[in-house]
């Protein structure tokens, strides 16, 4: 097989992965009342369908992605795509409310498998000069699968029923999983291979990942209590703990180069506030255009519709950009768009137009796609290749934590702002009064803007410049003097 053959393969695969795990999540939201009905599940058992998939996805990440580095991407990413087929399979046959969270539980096993071996493919793959514009086909695919979400989850749940939802992705999963099987990867770097895996330091990570991400998707529901404070004291012990583990052990999870980075800790750092601040104002958008403008799922999802296509249009773009300004320029830019964005959005009101909401959902997408496709670039370049999937998985995370994060501030500073209900019931129950709401949205959404406007700080710290990695062995002065090329690695 030719070195571009084998290029185009692994981007197909990356992609279509990634866009796999985006359509699943947007296509489950729109299928949960007709499941909740059907298997006359309580709210709370359908939101487990949900929050227990993000618990085991978001806290294995990292081990997954030192699996990788360990054995080889694209064994790990062929194991990750059979699972996710298969358990998709089997939630779509499932009898019982119990049989569906169990199963998206180890459907979330298996999506933290392929996350993670999606950069790491790619990371292994391309030259580092050449990872902007494959990341950008990435991200993009995401953007369009995202937005493709409700209306295909719409479609068929209306039409063939739930269990439609879940067998979409049954032969794309399981077909890319055998054809990376079917193809001969190469042997991970000598390195990894001899490296032990960190189980303590993966089992601390684990505990203090999933009790932050418990503690955040159960915040709207039960407000600032004694167990919220005990899961925020937990995960800050075992966060400690795995920090101070890493740093004595000779084998540990993520490497020493990968924790003690500044580059990498700032572009994890944007990642969190960008995707905390989209996803807190997308939670409060929607809520505005049906309670206050009365407008229905799909006359919502169109308005919003300028996010999805900045996303896809706007991720090339990007890459160019990104070669040409570096990645602090570009970084910055992109989160001076999601800040705007925030704020224009909090000055909507029961007058304003399509042009005006679409104007604000323009700037995020716009300003997203500019953060998440350079910012994940940097993580990925600033790693060495032996360690490329623990820093996918370390981006991964972010991009988990930061929307759980932005939901639970949402509710948290609407309650705060005059409305006592963090969210109010689903379906057709009672609904916000649209002038508390107004009134209770802008300085939430302020609030969320000053947190994009800190991330915006975060990315002045990102180099100017991303230089090229010096051949393995060679020091980075024996390279040719000619001047170094920018460029942009990992996906989005």
């Amino acid at each position: 097989m030719s070195s571009a053959r084998g290029r185009r393969l692994t981007l197909v695969a990356s992609v279509t992965g990634a866009a796999i795990v985006a359509l699943d999540g947007t296509v489950l939201t729109v299928a949960q009342p007709r499941l909740q009905r059907d298997l006359n599940a309580t709210f709370t058992q359908v939101q487990w369908t949900s929050t227990g998939y993000l618990i085991a996805v978001a806290s294995l990440l990292v081990f997954a992605g030192r699996l990788g580095d360990r054995y080889g991407h694209r064994g790990v990413f062929a194991v990750g795509m059979l699972g996710f087929g298969a358990t998709s399979a089997g939630i779509g046959l499932a009898g019982g409310i119990g049989w569906v969270i169990g199963l998206r539980v180890a459907q979330g096993v298996f999506g933290a498998l392929l996350q993670p071996a999606t950069l790491g493919m790619l990371r292994a793959a391309y030259p580092p000069d050449r990872l902007g514009r494959p990341i950008a086909v990435r991200t993009g695919a995401i953007g369009l699968a995202a937005a493709a979400g409700p209306l295909v989850g719409g479609a068929l749940t209306t039409h063939l029923g739930w269990r439609a939802v879940f067998f979409l992705s049954v032969v794309p999963a399981l077909a890319m999983g055998l054809a990376a099987l079917a193809v001969r990867a190469p042997r991970a770097p000598r390195a990894a291979a001899r490296t032990r895996l960190d189980l303590p330091g993966a089992g601390l990570l684990t505990v203090a990942l999933s009790w932050l991400v418990h503690t955040l998707v159960t915040l709207p529901g039960t407000g600032w209590t004694a167990t919220t404070a005990l899961g925020l004291t937990g995960t800050a012990v075992a966060g400690a703990a795995f920090v101070r583990h890493e740093r004595r052990t000779a084998h540990p999870l993520v490497p020493p180069g990968v924790l003690r980075s500044a580059t990498v800790g700032s572009a994890l750092g944007v990642l969190v506030s960008a995707s905390a601040a989209l996803f807190g104002a997308l939670f409060l958008g929607t809520y505005y255009l049906q309670d206050v403008l009365a407008l229905d799922p799909l006359d919502s999802g169109l308005r919003a519709l300028p996010l999805a296509v900045m996303m896809v249009l706007g991720a090339p773009v990007v890459a160019v950009l990104a070669r040409r300004h570096g990645p602090r320029r570009t970084v910055v830019a992109g989160m001076v768009l999601v800040t705007a964005g925030v704020l224009l959005m909090s000055r909507l009101d029961r007058g304003s137009g399509a042009g005006a909401i679409g104007g604000c959902f323009l700037l995020l997408g716009a300003g997203f796609a500019t953060v998440m496709v350079t910012a994940t670039t940097v993580v990925v370049h600033d790693a060495a290749a032996d360690a490329a999937g623990v820093a996918g998985g370390l981006q991964q995370t972010a991009m988990n934590i930061g929307p759980t994060l932005g939901v639970a501030a949402a509710t948290t500073l609407m309650s705060v702002a005059g409305l006592d209900d963090a969210a109010p019931p689903p379906g057709d129950g009672p609904r916000w009064a649209a002038g508390a709401f107004l009134a209770a949205m802008g300085p939430a959404l302020t609030v969320l803007a000053a947190l994009a406007a800190a991330g915006a700080l975060l990315a002045a710290r990102l180099p100017g410049r991303t230089v090229a990695r010096p051949p393995e062995g060679q020091p980075a002065e024996e390279l040719p003097d000619a001047p170094p090329k920018p460029e942009i690695a990992s996906s989005a």
